[in-house]
């Protein structure tokens, strides 16, 4: 079913079907214009739909930051990592089997303290060799690679954008033991 902006449309996530961006709504909350095309017709978007929604983000690709091979080096142990600036600070987190949560919230595994961060941002899913990020139905969506998303897979080198952080998916193919030489 479509629906026009301004109209009420129930709780729910709408995807607009110009450019793919997605709301989420409390009921009896009217459907605003489309933030990022400012088109007026939506969806409803599945929760459990397509992986990938193919629409560019209007921002050209990005190189990677300058501090992420740094990142990269300080890493010991094999395994998979996400890397991110915040204000001054690098953080890089290690990722474990299983579910890893991202958001504002307190009982975020990674916890972001910023507003454009719902509570229950993203997951991060790493079952054996494959790993995926999953939208957790955010009020602003997640980004893979500058292309919006609800699922998909991460290999090396990808970045994950949340809100207004960019995290980088790092993934160590093996220990690095340093010697004191």
């Amino acid at each position: 079913m479509e629906h026009e902006s301004g109209e009420l449309a129930g709780a729910g996530s709408f995807r607009c079907e110009a450019c793919g961006f997605a709301v989420t709504l409390r009921e009896r909350d009217p459907l605003p214009r489309c933030p990022g095309c400012g088109g007026d017709h939506f969806g409803q978007a599945p929760m459990f739909g397509a992986d990938t929604v193919d629409v560019a983000v209007h921002e050209p690709d990005r190189e990677p930051p300058e501090w992420l091979d740094g990142a990269r080096e300080t890493i010991a142990e094999r395994g998979d990592y996400l890397a991110f600036e915040d204000g001054d600070e690098i953080t890089t987190v290690a990722l474990h089997e299983g579910w890893t949560r991202i958001g504002r919230s307190l009982s975020a595994d990674i916890r972001i303290d910023d507003t454009t961060v719902s509570r229950r941002h993203a997951l991060i899913h790493r079952d054996g060799h494959a790993i995926r990020v999953l939208d957790d139905r955010s009020l602003n969506g997640i980004l893979h690679n500058n292309r919006r998303t609800d699922l998909a897979d991460l290999a090396d080198g990808d970045t994950i954008t949340i809100g207004r952080f960019d995290l980088h998916y790092l993934q160590i193919a093996s220990d690095r033991h340093h010697s004191l030489a």
